[in-house]
């Protein structure tokens, strides 16, 4: 059995660095750019964009370029935190050192495409990586629930962290930057809580391991997506398997679940967590009723609307910490232990 390692803990005055592994961001929203960068400046940190990242359009270089400068960013950084995702994060795979990556100890945060290169440093290396913001993100006020990204990954190996289930979500479509509501009282404006899949209460005890479910499932079966040696490598207890939709319709959400289970990824799972998705029932299926279809007989718990995916507030997740998760009357609970 082989522990989980954590990177070094993230400080005042500390470099972020901030590539484009997948998408860059086009002129026309620059000032949310740099929105999310004063942000970091006024909590103490020293954000720096680097070449890419100001570059629209879904490839704004190469792949071995981007590649090349994703490596470039771990060093000497106390945070890579790329500004968000996009399509084409797996052309980057074969061409990273993920050894050397793992080596500089330095937190790699992100969500939605990203997550298929976080997903990847955890599995191959057993460093763990965090889910659930990116730069573009940091202007907006986190529901107090959560802990903010820089807060967790501040914290040292050893150290927990407690969060509860957010009351409010986003539900409304995005609108002009100027006219973007941030503060927590009018950015998640729809109740919203957690559900079990029978409807009981939900008690879980795993290492969690996921991310976009449209991203990373192309991963399952090959070594940069193999859930089941992490768990047998890493995570005696168990692993809590957590996965969102970026808005595929429910029978497509429906096969992915079905190749991930086939690839063996539920085998030594405790416990799902499915985030909610935005995505319409389609013909007469709902994404609950998807869910249930493709993991409702596993024998596990499973909790879906949780606080991760597309429909804001993300609630931070470390993959490779040991998760102890509650439910019971729709309030829920999680707390992250960042143990080896």
């Amino acid at each position: 059995m082989v522990t989980v390692h954590y990177p070094k803990p993230l400080q005042s005055g500390d470099r972020i660095e901030i590539p484009a592994p997948s998408m860059g961001v086009p002129d026309s929203l620059h000032e949310r750019l740099h929105a999310g960068t004063n942000a970091l400046k006024r909590q103490g940190f020293d954000p720096h964009l680097r070449p890419h990242a100001t570059i629209g359009g879904l490839m704004p270089a190469t792949a071995q370029e981007r590649a090349e400068d994703l490596e470039a960013a771990f060093a000497g950084a106390g945070a890579v935190l790329p500004p968000w995702g996009g399509k084409f994060a797996i052309e980057l795979i074969e061409y990273l050192d993920w050894d050397a990556i793992a080596e500089a100890e330095t937190w790699f945060v992100g969500w939605s495409d990203i997550s298929t290169l976080l997903m990847p440093l955890t599995v191959l290396t057993g460093v763990a990586t965090l889910q659930g913001a990116n730069l573009m993100d940091e202007p907006w006020e986190l529901p107090t629930q959560f802990q903010r990204w820089t807060q967790v990954a501040g914290l040292t190996e050893g150290d927990s962290f407690t969060q509860h289930s957010a009351p409010q979500r986003r539900s409304r479509p995005w609108v002009d930057w100027n006219d973007e509501p941030l503060d927590r009282e009018s950015a998640y404006e729809t109740p919203t809580q957690w559900r079990s899949l029978d409807g009981r209460p939900v008690s879980m005890r795993g290492r969690l391991i996921g991310g976009c479910l449209e991203t990373v499932s192309l991963l399952a079966g090959s070594r940069f997506g193999d859930v089941p040696g992490f768990a047998r490598r890493h995570a005696p207890e168990g692993v809590i398997v957590y996965l969102e939709s970026a808005g595929s319709d429910a029978p497509s959400v429906l096969r992915m679940l079905w190749s991930l289970r086939l690839a063996g990824w539920f085998q030594h799972a405790s416990g799902v967590l499915i985030g909610r998705s935005s995505a319409a029932q389609t013909s007469g299926v709902s994404q609950a009723e998807t869910v249930d279809r493709a993991l409702g007989d596993l024998g596990i718990p499973v909790i879906y609307d949780f606080d991760i995916g597309h429909q804001p507030p993300q609630m931070p997740l470390v993959n490779g910490a040991l998760a102890d998760i509650k439910l019971n009357d729709g309030h829920g609970t999680i707390i992250q232990h960042l143990s080896s």
